[in-house]
């Protein structure tokens, strides 16, 4: 082979190595940075892309992806002194490649160790017992300030979610004692409330069953004096009629002797019966009414006898 086609061979495939270096096809959602003699040139977005060799150069590639980022675990010191684990996530995206690329160094590892320099700060506002409360709160309070000091980064911190709170040993076991404290509490509170309600219940129920009860006997009572005043009308009603009759009789022909007879013998059957029970003869005080009643007598006596 002759020397001048050995030369040309070599620069052939110099010249496709260089085509195949200096082509770049950047996937969706990826950015690369392109740096001409060593200075910010270009961004290439995705799809097909020729950079001139020797001269261009792809210096950062960075994902438009919102990116997670494990927090490692670190110690806090609560406001009440007592040491706690506590480990996050981190969500962010990228909204600037240049800022991202020559704002920072590092731009993971700055956010790292801000978001957990910002929850140590958080910690130490709170008490131990208001810390597994105030998660949310923490939370949003690490985005802002992160999120405030990444903005000259072109970073975007989206949101920061705790994942373990761990005290120590001895705070989790007194913590596990106030808790079963807490429940037998409540479970004895439930006791007396249910057992008072119990109560109440009874003694609404005897107070239904009395008053009921009362009710009944109020009826009753309405009902046998009702029951009693229509017997008295009805014998009312009875004794008028026979008054009624007695008084037609009167006016009738010896009705006079009729009832001045029925008169004197009810007299001298009241007294004979009187005189049953003592031991003693009562006699009237008045001597003449005792010969009218026995004049009476002897008139309706005649009077019988005639009608006969």
């Amino acid at each position: 082979m002759e020397p001048i086609s050995i030369v040309l061979f070599i620069l052939a495939f110099f010249v496709l190595v260089s085509i195949f270096k200096t082509a770049t096809i950047v996937p969706t959602q990826m950015i690369f940075i392109v740096e001409r003699l060593g200075k910010y040139s270009r961004n290439l977005e995705a799809g097909f892309h020729i950079l001139i060799p020797f001269l261009d150069k792809i210096s950062y590639k960075h994902s438009l992806k919102e990116t997670a980022i494990d927090v490692p675990p670190q110690m806090c010191i609560t406001k009440d002194n007592i040491s706690v684990e506590i480990d996050g996530v981190l969500y962010l995206r990228v909204i600037d490649p240049i800022k991202a690329s020559y704002g920072i160094r590092d731009y993971i590892f700055a956010i790292t160790q801000l978001a957990q320099t910002t929850m140590r700060s958080e910690i130490g506002k709170l008490d131990l017992d208001v810390t597994f409360e105030s998660r949310d709160n923490i939370n949003s309070s690490i985005v802002n300030s992160v999120d405030e000091a990444s903005g000259p980064w072109g970073i975007k911190v989206t949101r920061y979610e705790i994942k373990n709170i761990e005290p120590p040993p001895s705070i989790r076991d007194a913590m596990e004692k106030q808790m079963r404290a807490e429940r037998e509490k409540r479970e004895k509170i439930a006791l007396s409330e249910g057992d008072m309600q119990a109560k109440i219940n009874r003694s609404e129920g005897e107070k239904q069953e009395a008053i009921k009860r009362s009710e009944g006997e109020r009826i009753k009572l309405e009902n046998e004096a009702r029951g009693k005043s229509m017997a008295i009308l009805e014998v009312a009603k009875a004794t008028a009629e026979g008054i009624r009759e007695i008084a037609r009789s009167i006016n009738e022909p010896g009705g006079k002797d009729a009832v001045s007879l029925r008169i004197a013998t009810d007299w001298i059957s009241s007294f004979s019966n009187l005189a049953k029970t003592n031991n003693t003869m009562i006699v009237p005080t008045n001597v003449a009414d005792l010969a009218s009643v026995t004049g009476i007598l002897t008139n309706a006596f005649e009077f019988s006898r005639k009608k006969e």
